[in-house]
């Protein structure tokens, strides 16, 4: 019965980050990256996947990723990249964090 509610939870948890998600060009963030608080999440990653592991604390699979080089802080140099080419990217708030991705 435990399981099958968390399951649920997760579900539901997912379903409202996905729902959240969205297309934003890079420059509106600025004042975020400028503060630390924006993450890229590498292509080959799930953005929802990350970001629902993010929600729930998950430190170990968080480690992961960063240690991995797919979740990281924003890079200077990507962040330049991305202003000049004004890309749009998708994002989603975890807070206090935003993450955000390369549109394909």
């Amino acid at each position: 019965m435990i399981d099958e509610l968390q399951r649920q939870d997760q579900e539901l948890t997912r379903a409202r980050i996905n729902s959240e998600t969205a297309k934003i060009p890079w420059r509106e963030l600025q004042r975020l990256f400028a503060a630390g608080k924006v993450f890229h999440v590498h292509r080959d990653l799930d953005l929802i996947e990350v970001a629902c592991a993010m929600q729930r604390d998950d430190v170990e699979q968080v480690k992961t990723w960063t240690d991995g080089a797919g979740l990281s802080r924003v890079a200077d140099d990507r962040a330049r990249t991305w202003l000049e080419r004004e890309a749009t990217l998708w994002a989603v708030v975890v807070k206090p964090w935003v993450l955000v991705q390369e549109i394909d």
